[in-house]
């Protein structure tokens, strides 16, 4: 059964359409125009539109047109007289998917619908085909760094077991990438791994979307679903940011982790699966425990094995090491394979403390190569993107410290930057060569009458003394 919106402003038409396509078991809305049309597909979903090209005040193709551009994903086929198959080509360029030209008989309407909504199912199934075989891509775990060779180490060690494991750190550390390598290290590797964001769905939907449901369980389910369980059986399900999970579902979920079944929304019939399950989150679910606002007994379900992922700048060997894996995949994807980065930019990216961890590195990797820094990439060039971010090498300034005391400091460590170069030195402090050459001279008049002590004369490169 599918939604089928029918439009046509001739009553005997629509309504015949209508019978007929409710006779084959579908549930049919119906307008009489196309600005009626559009107000219906605003305020419900449909699978596919029915549609008669010609109608006072918009036309077939200018539904289709404004149609495809909100709902892309559904279908449309247009009825079209005599004489109008043109027309009926032009549609199919617009994005109909086929068109039936007057006068038909009923079996002519249903074999007509049958092959749109064949066409809906395949596309979307070749969709979750695609977002399956992306999720499936080969995944590493980058760096270098102590925790993250231990990280390894327990991957190892948990995935050959049917264990459930909770994985936790903070946002943008890598939780997923650990429970896909997870996945792919163990027995269940050629099963499908499926993935869930709890914090992302209602609770109504969020549970239809864990256990699935029959049809008229609630509004809108027009048709049996099946649920992430269901689907995962064999495989591994992961539970991404499982604090978010409401109480209700809190206690149906550990059920399923205890006893391997469930029923679907709306069913009675107890379901019965083995799938492993994989959790992440980013918030202490020991804190939300106390608080009563996490089911104990999930918790130490769900506790079995904890991996905790260090944030970023706990792990600051593992900086150079990501930002040069993610500057080789997107200067590939640019067409800028000659891009590096500069000895001081990995410096400065290192010192960085990356509130957004991981994910924040590799969205400030990607905006270096979109915006063409290089083809060497300075410390400079991305200092004005990192929040806080230390001046790495520069001088460093305690509370109290006078103007006159910053201004010196900067224009020697200037100077010492660029090796004495005076030209290059007043380029980089935005002054006049003429105004840094008196500088350096009141500089050197404020030291008459006494010398130099040793730690000045380090200050002042050779070539400006």
């Amino acid at each position: 059964m599918a939604r089928i919106l029918v439009v046509d402003d001739k009553d005997l038409m629509r309504e015949s359409m209508e019978l007929t396509l409710r006779r084959n078991g579908h549930a049919v809305g119906t307008a009489t125009d196309g600005r009626a049309a559009l107000d219906a597909l605003a305020g419900a979903r449909f699978d596919l539109v029915v549609t008669d090209l010609k109608m006072p005040g918009m036309t077939g193709v200018d539904l289709l047109e404004q149609l495809k551009a909100k709902w892309p994903d559904t279908e449309v086929v247009l009825i079209t007289a005599f004489g109008t198959i043109d027309v009926a080509v032009r549609a199919m360029k617009l994005g109909a998917c086929d068109f039936l030209q007057k006068p038909f008989k009923a079996d002519q309407l249903t074999a007509v619908v049958d092959r749109a909504l064949e066409h809906r199912r395949l596309k979307t199934e070749n969709e979750a085909l695609r977002s399956q075989v992306a999720a499936e891509r080969p995944v590493e775990l980058v760096g270098r760094s102590r925790p993250t060779e231990q990280i390894r180490s327990q991957i190892q060690q948990v995935a050959p077991s049917p264990a459930t494991v909770l994985i936790y750190g903070e946002s943008g550390v890598g939780k997923e990438v650990v429970a896909r390598l997870i996945h792919h290290g163990s027995p269940r590797a050629a099963q499908p791994m499926l993935c869930l964001n709890c914090a992302a769905l209602s609770d109504n939907l969020l549970e239809s979307e864990l256990f699935g449901h029959e049809r008229g369980a609630f509004t809108g389910a027009d048709r049996r679903r099946k649920g992430r369980f269901e689907l995962a059986d064999g495989g591994t399900l992961l539970l991404d940011e499982i604090s978010e999970i409401e109480p209700r579902l809190q206690a149906k979920l550990l059920r399923v982790l205890q006893e391997r079944q469930f029923e679907r929304v709306g069913s009675s019939e107890t379901l019965h699966v083995d799938v492993r399950v994989l959790a992440t989150t980013n918030r202490n679910l020991g804190q939300a425990v106390a608080e009563g606002r996490f089911r104990e007994d999930l918790y130490y379900r769900l506790n079995v094995v904890p991996i905790r992922i260090p944030p970023l700048r706990e792990r600051r060997d593992d900086v150079p090491v990501l930002a040069e894996h993610f500057l080789s995949r997107f200067a590939g994807r640019e067409q800028r394979r000659q891009i590096r980065f500069a000895p001081e930019c990995l410096e400065l990216l290192r010192g960085y403390d990356w509130p957004g961890n991981v994910r924040e590195l590799e969205h400030l990797v990607e905006r270096a190569c979109v915006m063409g820094l290089g083809p060497t990439i300075r410390a400079d060039d991305i200092r004005p993107w990192l929040h806080g971010a230390p001046r790495v090498g520069g001088p460093q300034f305690a509370p109290g410290t006078s103007l006159e005391e910053v201004e010196r400091e900067m224009i020697c460590a200037t100077l010492e930057k660029f090796g004495g170069h005076r030209a290059r030195t007043a380029d980089a402090l935005g002054i006049s060569v003429r105004t840094l050459g008196m500088k350096i001279k009141a500089y050197r008049l404020a030291e008459v009458g006494r010398s130099l002590d040793a730690g000045d004369a380090k200050k002042l490169p050779v070539s400006a003394q």
